[in-house]
This record gives structure tokens, C-alpha cells and sequence, in this order.
């Protein structure tokens, strides 16, 4: 695998569609971590999902509706995040914002292929 530049420009990364009122732009990587970074519009749905990466996000602005496994919590900018690997998470944007996402290992299902 390859890994990303060592800097990383944000008007100089495309943003990729990620669903309905969401799109992420792909920040520093290697085989072994991930970050990016996830736009929501308000009312924009981040699906029930699970993987098997580690998770940590931040909330950098905006209000979310976060459920990991059984138990959800609105979180606000300034708030995070941990969600085990294969643990069932999904996000619904309460008002439009932006996380940063870090996966371990990294989430080559994002890379372009």
C-alpha cells in the first residue's frame, strides 16, 4: 500500500460523495491509519454500518445524532467519539456540520481505485 502525501492542502482535495447530504475528502494515510474529513448537510444520514477498523472521530462543528450499538447521544462541536471495530454505528446530522474521522487500520474501501 501506499500512503498519502506528507501534507495535505484542503482546497486542493476533492470531495468524494459518501451518501445523501455527505461527502468526505481523504486527509493523511498509511496502511496503518486514515483521516478524513466528513460534510453534512442538515438532515444527512451516515447509514447503520460496521467495519472492521477502530474509529475515533471529532466533532468539529455542528450537532449529531450518534448511535454506537444500542446506545445514542447528541454531540456537539468539541465532542468525539470511539467506536470498536464491528461494532454497528450510524450518524443523522441534526444541524449541518463537519467530523474529522481516523480509522485504524486504514479504510482502503476509500481510496480510489
Amino acid at each position: 500500500m501506499t500512503h498519502s502525501s506528507l501534507f495535505q492542502q484542503g482546497p486542493e482535495i476533492a470531495w468524494q460523495y459518501a451518501g445523501e447530504g455527505v461527502e468526505r475528502q481523504i486527509l493523511g494515510y498509511d496502511a496503518s491509519v486514515m483521516m478524513v474529513k466528513v460534510r453534512f448537510d442538515a438532515d444527512g444520514i451516515g447509514a447503520t454500518h460496521s467495519h472492521p477498523h477502530t474509529q475515533v472521530t471529532y466533532i468539529e462543528s455542528g450537532v449529531f445524532e450518534m448511535t454506537i450499538g444500542d446506545t445514542t447521544q447528541v454531540l456537539r462541536k468539541g465532542d468525539g467519539y470511539y467506536v470498536p471495530p464491528n461494532t454497528q454505528h450510524g450518524i443523522i446530522c441534526l444541524e449541518a456540520g463537519e467530523l474529522v474521522d481516523t480509522f485504524s487500520p486504514c479504510r482502503e474501501d476509500f481510496l480510489p481505485k
